[in-house]
């Protein structure tokens, strides 16, 4: 059994953080949260993504786990205003989710779970640099380096106490630096890591601009990114592999 009623703000940033690495996902219906973990085909970008029940206006459930195509879902969801109710609703004979907003009623075939991708471990890794700063400033970094190269590097001075973000292309740079007044907080230690461009610019749409991303670096390291969503009744983190750089 599983039944909601969710606004369709909260329910559009919640799969629009996971629909912008994969096309298909578990969701796991515990009775004391909502969770989502998926890495993309190519193992280099992984999300994990938790809704209190709290997030919604009602959230029944005696557990499960359900498969669904999110970009059906999302195209769904969209139709509602931010501010609209929307009612989900699990048919577990046909193995459907009834979804309905002001008038308008969808029956969404789910996927076989076992069909999808298995969830992957999220690894507990000790990075040396914490950065808080605000989505806004992510997004004027990828947003500069993509105008220039395919790759971004990440990174903290430990001496100067900054977050810098460099970009090389064939002819032009980038170089954004952050000082610690400019930061919400930061916990200096060296680092610097290599990123596929890419993975990040999927990720920042949706990272809020206005959120405080908790950002954890290492030396050659996956970097972790943490925010919160649903007014902080849920809670996204991203993690993405390094490029290595060959001597």
């Amino acid at each position: 059994m599983f039944k909601a009623i969710v606004s369709s703000g909260t329910l559009r940033a919640a799969l629009d953080s996971v629909g912008v690495l994969v096309e298909e996902c578990k969701i796991r219906l515990d009775e004391d949260e909502l969770t989502i973990r998926a890495v993309d085909p190519a193992n280099v970008g992984m999300v994990d993504l938790s809704l209190s029940p709290a997030a919604f206006e009602s959230y029944e459930t005696d557990g499960g786990v359900i498969g669904v195509d999110l970009s059906r879902l999302e195209e769904m969801v969209k139709m509602a205003s931010a501010d609209q109710l929307v009612h989900l609703e699990l048919d577990e004979e046909t193995r459907k989710l009834h979804i309905s907003m002001e008038g308008l009623e969808y029956t969404l075939a789910l996927i076989d779970p076992d069909s999808i991708r298995q969830e992957p471990d999220l690894p507990d890794l000790d990075l040396a640099a914490e950065i808080v700063l605000e989505g806004s400033h992510i997004d004027r970094a990828v947003k500069a380096a993509d105008m220039v190269s395919e790759h971004i590097v990440l990174g903290v001075d430990e001496d100067d106490e900054h977050f810098y973000v460099e970009a090389q292309g064939d002819t032009d740079d980038v170089h954004f630096v952050l000082d610690r007044e400019d930061l919400i907080d930061l916990t200096a230690g060296d680092a610097h890591s290599l990123f596929s461009l890419d993975y990040l610019k999927e990720m920042n749409k949706a990272i809020p601009k206005d959120a405080e991303v908790t950002v954890e670096l290492g030396e050659d390291f996956p970097v972790k990114m943490h925010f919160d969503i649903a007014e902080g009744q849920g809670n996204v983190t991203y993690m993405l592999a390094p490029r290595i750089q060959s001597d």
